[in-house]
């Protein structure tokens, strides 16, 4: 892998689970009922990675290839609906899912930015930039009523970031 990054050459890449499509359908409308429509510029997504290096494209691809070749689809845990600091998340329970984050940061340590060194909280953002008051609301509405079986991780997907929608370049499925 080459040291360094170039983020502010070419658009950089942000790292998600491809989770199975019933669980990717009920938590996309959870976000599109409760996430403000303007802001609303993703689908419901687990984020792994926040920012990779946009120029190192090539070396990020073929991890991942490689990685997710050998890797089997496994079960995640949805958890607790808990608030966040302006909005609401659904948070996921899975050492699997951890492990699988964790060798990947060991493999990009370099490249990291600050955000992705920090620890690693999986989670669906059902809402974000609410006031206090709407994300409590929120958060009370969607736990008394959010009722979502063991979703299942099917891969892994790498998306440009556009300052706004993202564009995918690639979607990398469990063998």
């Amino acid at each position: 892998m080459e040291s360094g990054s170039d983020l502010g050459e070419r658009p950089p890449f942000v790292l998600t689970l491809e989770m199975d499509g019933e669980s990717f359908a009920r938590f996309n409308e959870l976000r599109q009922a409760h996430y403000p429509p303007e802001r609303n510029l993703v689908p419901a997504h687990v984020t792994l990675f926040y920012r990779l290096p946009g120029g190192n494209g090539r070396e990020i691809k073929a991890l991942l290839a490689q990685t997710s070749s050998g890797q089997k689809r496994f079960a995640i845990q949805v958890g607790e609906v808990k608030e966040l600091e302006k909005g609401v998340a659904v948070f996921l329970h899975s050492p699997q899912l951890s492990a699988l984050r964790s060798d990947l940061a060991a493999e990009w340590w370099p490249w990291l930015t600050d955000q992705d060194r920090l620890g690693f909280r999986p989670h669906v953002t059902i809402a974000n930039n609410l006031g206090a008051g709407e994300a409590r609301l929120t958060r009370e509405s969607v736990a008394a009523t959010f009722r979502a079986p063991q979703m299942r991780a099917v891969g892994l997907h790498l998306w440009r970031y556009r300052n706004g929608p993202w564009e995918s370049d690639g979607l990398f499925r469990f063998g």
